[in-house]
């Protein structure tokens, strides 16, 4: 009785040595996994039809009076605005901007050597987000030309602009995109390593961007976002 008396406190000691020495290394190969960690980045991308369009529509008078070139942008803006309201513009999408107009005479280091005194640029403004309406009279505005109105093109000034304006419609679902293709190549990556993909630690969502998908079809717009995303790996 008294030999059994003094081996099972130290019975019990040895247990609660070697039990502690268990949760010890748990608690070290607890803390060592949480460093065990994998950066991966998810894309998602989207196609996109722009739902916004600016369309400039300039028009150049050069002459020697400038009464009769205010009537002839006067008469220009009028048959540009009879046009596009007689193709489904409505007046609350047209705006007419003030002249722009160039005293070539009173220029200080310009050529004197000029045929026309004055140079006047008007322009009239179409913004709608009938995108597909803007986009047919843009291909028939040479229709103008039995009218005599010239349409300016090209000048860098003046370039349609075409915008998407739903982005948040859709960030939810291209963020679950983005992130469900950082899983894969997380689980990829662990599968080569003979580990597996634990909790998320921390993740980023990138900036969005929307750029034109090509420079022939600005109207057509490419949206895309990265996340940035940290798994724990555990064995």
């Amino acid at each position: 009785m008294k030999l059994l008396n003094r081996v099972l406190p130290a019975l019990l000691i040895a247990a609660g040595i070697f039990f502690l020495g268990v949760f010890i290394k748990a608690g070290f190969d607890s803390f060592t996994n949480r460093d065990r960690v994998i950066t991966v980045r998810g894309l998602a991308e989207k196609e996109v039809m722009a739902n916004k369009v600016t369309w400039p529509i300039v028009c150049k008078e050069v002459g020697n009076d400038l009464p009769a070139i205010y009537d002839k942008i006067t008469s220009t803006n009028n048959a540009l605005i009879k046009f596009l309201t007689s193709n489904g513009i409505s007046q609350d999408e047209i705006s007419i901007n003030a002249p722009d107009i160039v005293d070539l005479q009173a220029e200080r280091y310009g050529s004197r050597d000029f045929q026309y005194r004055y140079n006047v640029t008007s322009v009239v403004v179409v913004t709608s987000k009938n995108v597909e309406k803007v986009n047919e009279l843009i291909k028939r505005q040479t229709e103008l030309l039995k009218e005599g109105i010239a349409i300016t093109a090209g000048d860098y000034n003046y370039q349609t602009i075409y915008e998407y304006t739903d982005l948040n419609k859709i960030k939810p679902e291209m963020i679950a995109e983005a992130t469900h293709n950082a899983r894969e190549a997380a689980d990829k990556f662990a599968a080569d390593s003979h580990s597996k993909i634990g909790k998320i630690k921390t993740a980023t969502q990138g900036q969005f961007s929307i750029d034109n998908r090509d420079p022939y079809t600005p109207y057509i717009k490419n949206v895309r976002v990265v996340s940035s995303i940290i798994f724990y790996i555990e064995d």
